[in-house]
């Protein structure tokens, strides 16, 4: 029994992280060619209505795409 808490699996097919993963310097997190970093922060809904919640969550969705962390729509 092993206590590796982070280790790719023979052939390097899969790599688990049980411990902590730090990116520093220079490193990036690459999906598909696509860098991933945080979101830009999104304030707190206070929409009283429909078209105002519908605003705060296209806001939303805009950051998470900028970040990277979700595909562009096509349709």
């Amino acid at each position: 029994m092993s206590n590796v808490k982070n280790y790719t699996e023979q052939g390097g097919e899969k790599t688990v992280i049980g411990g902590t993963l730090a990116i520093t310097g220079e490193g990036r997190l690459t999906f598909a060619g696509t860098q991933l970093k945080p979101a830009a922060a999104q304030a707190d809904s206070t929409a009283s209505t429909v078209a105002e919640m519908v605003t705060d969550f296209n806001a939303l969705l805009a950051k998470l795409r900028a970040a990277g962390l979700m595909e562009e729509s096509h349709g």
